[in-house]
């Protein structure tokens, strides 16, 4: 089962999500909270899988909270969801450890489809999103690391929207070894998630 936790300051969008998600067999719906810090304390008493998370929160910064969350508790991988279109808070909230990132004009059905793609370990755009990231605009100067022959493979795998699962079944390795290099990767890029690694990697044709 996975476990969710959804974090949004209006009713009608925890409702429609609730709504969404019990009607889902894999996953359990643990809490939802409409702030910064109820979040950090739904953390505390429970454990879930994914967050999926509203950065425009009245009581902290969105795009910190996606730090702090994964500094503290970096088996949680968290799904954004957010109004906003702008590529530097999509690349921000990345950057700061987002596995996805969906706008809130997405069809909701989408949403269970991105639970289960960040859950076995990929990332997930909804296409409004792929498209501003598409468009590209200017990025820093970045030394990029060297990666082995090996990490070349998973990151490409990982690129092409494949779990942790898919890559171990296609390469004929264990899922431990995959997780293995996605955290060496991730570590070589200095980020702390494969998405903003995915974005560094293609905006610089490494991918």
């Amino acid at each position: 089962m996975i476990r969710i936790i959804t974090v949004d300051d209006h009713p009608i969008v925890l409702e429609g999500l609730k709504n969404l998600l019990l009607n889902e067999p894999d996953v359990v719906l643990e809490k939802q909270v409409s702030s910064g810090k109820d979040t950090l304390q739904a953390l505390r008493e429970f454990q879930p899988d994914i967050i999926l998370l509203d950065i425009n929160l009245p009581d902290i910064n969105g795009i910190v909270l996606c730090g702090d969350i994964r500094k503290t508790y970096n088996q949680v991988s968290i799904v954004v969801l957010s109004n906003s279109n702008d590529r530097n808070i999509i690349l921000s909230a990345v950057g700061n450890g987002a596995s996805g990132y969906i706008l809130k004009n997405t069809p909701m059905e989408e949403i269970p489809d991105a639970i289960r793609k960040v859950h076995g370990g990929g990332i997930y755009f909804c296409t409004g999103t792929q498209k501003v990231l598409n468009n590209k605009g200017p990025e820093l100067t970045l030394q990029l690391p060297h990666l082995t022959r090996r990490e070349k493979e998973v990151l490409s795998l990982i690129g092409q929207g494949n779990t942790s699962q898919e890559i171990a079944s296609q390469l004929f390795i264990s899922t431990y070894t995959v997780d293995g290099h996605r955290k060496k990767i991730m570590e070589k890029f200095k980020v702390n998630s494969m998405a903003a690694v995915i974005k560094i990697a293609t905006e610089n044709s490494l991918m």
